[in-house]
């Protein structure tokens, strides 16, 4: 399976920040981009773009060869995007997010919540007992909180994170 774009700039996006996104458009999908070209197109200094591509490099996200500059002596780098290893950093950080979501339902399945109607606070029952079942911000009553419909949104949250997982893999 290809890897897209959208993909791609998500899982930058979240890992590093937007600021990375004008470099990956650049150079995904392209091999052995010589980075000085890359710094003047993105009008930054090479040393900023070297700092972005080690940030990459360290979970195995680009590659690079590098060669003498015969005139000046200085070494020039040559990147190249690993697909492959995004794709399965992709899969890993959804597997990650899966088991997080797994873990929230089965603690929103145990316990039950009371809200302040102006959602000021969100407690446990004993928590909300301890209270009088009134609100510590605004001294409202404390309603039941919908557990099925939360529940609901957390089960649809997995199905579709398992599913993109499954089309991936």
């Amino acid at each position: 399976m290809k890897l897209t774009d959208r993909q791609t700039e998500e899982l930058m996006k979240e890992l590093y920040g937007k600021e990375i996104l004008p470099l990956i458009k650049l150079f995904k999908g392209k091999k052995n981009i010589n980075e000085f070209k890359i710094a003047e197109k993105l009008k930054l200094t090479i040393n900023q773009v070297r700092n972005m591509f080690y940030k990459l490099q360290e979970r195995s996200l680009v590659s690079f060869t590098r060669k003498k500059d015969k005139k000046k002596g200085w070494y020039v780098y040559y990147w190249t995007f690993n697909d492959k290893e995004a794709k399965n950093l992709i899969i890993s950080h959804k597997q990650k997010k899966l088991d997080e979501l797994n873990e929230l339902l089965a603690r929103e399945k145990e316990v039950n919540y009371f809200l302040c109607k102006d959602k000021h606070v969100r407690m446990r029952y004993d928590e909300a007992m301890d209270n009088d079942f009134r609100c510590p911000e605004c001294g409202e009553l404390l309603i039941q909180e919908d557990k099925e419909r939360i529940l609901r949104a957390i089960k649809k949250e997995i199905d579709i994170i398992e599913k993109e997982i499954k089309v991936k893999s």
